[in-house]
């Protein structure tokens, strides 16, 4: 699936000296991240929203990217449409896909208050946007004629009725718009537990076009629960589709904090059921990974040892996701060592390919190999929990085979050693105190 870059975080404009310029600056970033590997990037919301001051998840006008002066600006917090569209068009370029970020469970910022004629309340729901496409009134949110009440409201904001015949195409012909038009490659669905799955359905049936060639949009569903929740909302939205809606994996996610942050966790935990990545028969191609997103970084931070987490979905299968703080603000990218995010998704990109064989786990060591698929041979990777080095013989796939690593990290200055299989595959692999090593085939 290759590396999706989360290409922004909460009040990133502002706090990096950005404001209305964040698509510059992003587009100033792709050729070295293409360079190290990434193949995609997640943007933020790019349509103007109730403030220019905003981070887009208050969306105002859905077809205003920056070209029309309405809510104090031109631009939104991030920039113009042109701006927009020069960065799509590096990445591009450049061999990586866009994704955005599309809020469609609710609006904010309207223009007037209505009174609801289905139960006389007056609430703000008259929009009437200067791009001149998808006004609403209150018939386009909750309570309408169409449908009294859906999944869940979010923040107190009008909550959109996609059972409203006018709702349903304007979202479609907005998708159709931001794939054909803009040039996005797919779409981040926010807060998808407060509308009907069968409306992601509805945007992932849509097929782009790429000059002459049609193609599906990748997509990814926020549904932030427990796993059980999530494979409920995943099987509804893609029964009876030919373009599956991943998820992020929120169950593993939470389960990596742990083994960051809490001690004594036991590393046979990485095994059991419980997330998407493992959970499902088919969790390997629905996983979003990821260590840290704009949300969960401001209320449940992992503060220790956060590198144990991407050296992990880095490896594994799922499609995993980098954030930005974690890249560039907090210093953990590190471009040329072995012991940063830049070593293991060069690694991921290059080698980390095929099933995967969990060849020695207990509380305190996890041996795993990926066997390889085409031309990418695989690899092993050592999790080590204790505060020693710590490893075991294990049996890989290849015989008589140098193993070199390629990536490591832990607490203390030493290395891990270049190991030999033997004619039966045999060998002893070995990780850091507290720390990882990736073993690959020379």
């Amino acid at each position: 699936m290759g590396v999706m870059m989360q290409a922004f975080y909460w009040d990133c404009p502002v706090l990096e000296g950005q404001a209305f310029a964040w698509w510059k600056l992003v587009k100033q970033r792709v050729p070295a991240l293409a360079a190290a590997g990434f193949t995609a990037l997640w943007l933020p919301p790019a349509n103007k929203a109730a403030s220019n001051t905003s981070m887009g998840y208050d969306p105002y006008d859905y077809f205003d990217l920056g070209e029309f002066n309405q809510k104090g600006s031109v631009a939104t917090w991030f920039g113009t449409r042109d701006e927009l569209a020069a960065l799509i068009d590096t990445a591009h370029g450049a061999g990586m896909q866009v994704y955005a970020d599309f809020v469609i469970d609710h609006c904010s910022g309207a223009d007037a208050q209505e009174v609801s004629a289905v139960d006389g309340v007056s609430r703000w729901t008259l929009f009437t946007p200067k791009s001149g496409k998808f006004p609403r009134n209150s018939e386009s949110f909750h309570p309408s004629r169409y449908e009294s009440w859906d999944q869940g409201q979010f923040g107190g904001m009008p909550d959109l009725c996609h059972r409203n015949p006018a709702v349903y195409t304007a979202l479609l012909e907005c998708a159709e718009w931001m794939i054909n038009t803009v040039g996005f490659d797919g779409f981040r669905f926010d807060f998808v537990k407060g509308y009907g799955p069968w409306m992601v359905r509805a945007i992932q049936e849509l097929r782009g076009l790429r000059g002459t060639q049609p193609f599906k949009p990748f997509s990814v569903g926020e549904c932030w629960d427990e796993s059980r929740t999530i494979d409920d909302w995943l099987t509804e939205a893609n029964t009876w589709s030919d373009n599956p809606v991943r998820a992020f994996d929120f169950p593993l996610r939470y389960r990596l904090r742990d083994l960051c942050q809490t001690y004594g966790f036991s590393l046979r935990r990485l095994t059991d059921p419980g997330t998407v990545l493992i959970g499902r028969s088919d969790g390997a191609d629905l996983a979003v990974t990821f260590v840290e997103n704009h949300d969960v970084v401001r209320n449940d931070p992992i503060i220790h040892d956060k590198m144990l987490a991407y050296a992990f979905i880095l490896t594994q299968r799922g499609y995993p996701t980098i954030f930005w703080q974690d890249y560039y603000n907090w210093g953990l990218a590190l471009p040329g060592e072995v012991s940063g995010i830049d070593a293991l998704v060069r690694i991921h990109e290059d080698y980390a390919a095929g099933d995967v064989h969990i060849l020695y786990v207990d509380d305190d060591l996890y041996i795993m190999q990926r066997l390889g698929y085409g031309e990418k041979p695989g690899l092993v990777f050592v999790l080590n929990n204790r505060g020693t080095w710590n490893g075991a013989s294990v049996q890989t796939k290849w015989l008589d085979t140098d193993l070199r690593p390629a990536a490591w990290r832990g607490q203390d200055l030493g290395q891990p050693m270049p190991k030999r299989t033997g004619s039966d595959g045999w060998t002893d692999l070995w990780a850091p105190p507290r720390g990882y090593a990736v073993y690959v085939p020379r």
